[in-house]
């Protein structure tokens, strides 16, 4: 039984400590700048290969982070180190707007007046049917209800729908002149009914 707690709990022999403190901190700076670098797309997850590449990520990774321990001190170590290394690194780039932008990178926009960017969407590897799918997700029947279409820099898509045209304004206004006049219409009614025998 003391060899059960033992291999649970004592660090191996074969990694030092610092090298486990090490080894999370390369992989976290390898993991930004490669999700940086492969473009806001990866984060999106907007099609099934991107979600396996996600997936199957940190299961890649997971090795070059803890080594050969398997112990849950070893484990606990390398999630310690990088949930530190991340509340460090957003603290810093929360009060360096510059740097953050760098490394977030910018907003892009994939439609415009309502009309589709093929060479933003070719540019962030999008097809049309992704994007109209990314519609869907948020309630739009389709495109044409779309004035414009922002890729985040957190990988989500922001749409913004287009403004009642003239002929529905013009619609709803009529329709808003007969609710008012049928209201006055039963007011008075009502009226004329309540006139005799109050009187």
């Amino acid at each position: 039984m003391s060899h059960f707690w033992q291999h649970l709990f004592v660090l191996s022999d074969d990694i030092s400590i610092l090298e486990k403190i090490v080894r999370p901190i390369l992989v976290y700076v390898f993991l930004i700048v490669g999700l940086r670098l492969a473009g806001k797309r990866e984060l999106a997850q907007l099609n099934p290969f991107d979600l396996v590449v996600l997936l199957t990520l940190s299961n890649t990774v997971q090795n070059a982070i803890i080594g050969d321990d398997n112990s849950v001190i070893g484990g606990v170590i390398g999630a310690t180190t990088l949930l530190a290394v991340n509340y460090f690194v957003v603290r810093f780039l929360y009060n360096h707007e510059r740097l953050d932008h760098l490394i977030e990178g910018a907003c892009d926009e994939l439609m415009t007046d309502g009309k589709i960017r093929h060479d933003r969407l070719k540019k962030e590897l999008l097809t049309e049917a992704a994007l109209e799918t990314a519609a869907h997700r948020q309630g739009f029947a389709s495109l044409k209800e779309i004035d414009r279409a922002v890729l985040e820099v957190g990988g989500s898509i922001s749409f913004f729908a287009k403004q009642p045209t003239p002929e529905i304004a013009r619609h709803t206004e009529v329709l808003a002149g007969l609710n008012r006049v049928t209201a006055e219409l039963a007011a008075l009614r009502q009226a004329m009914k309540s006139g005799p025998s109050t009187a």
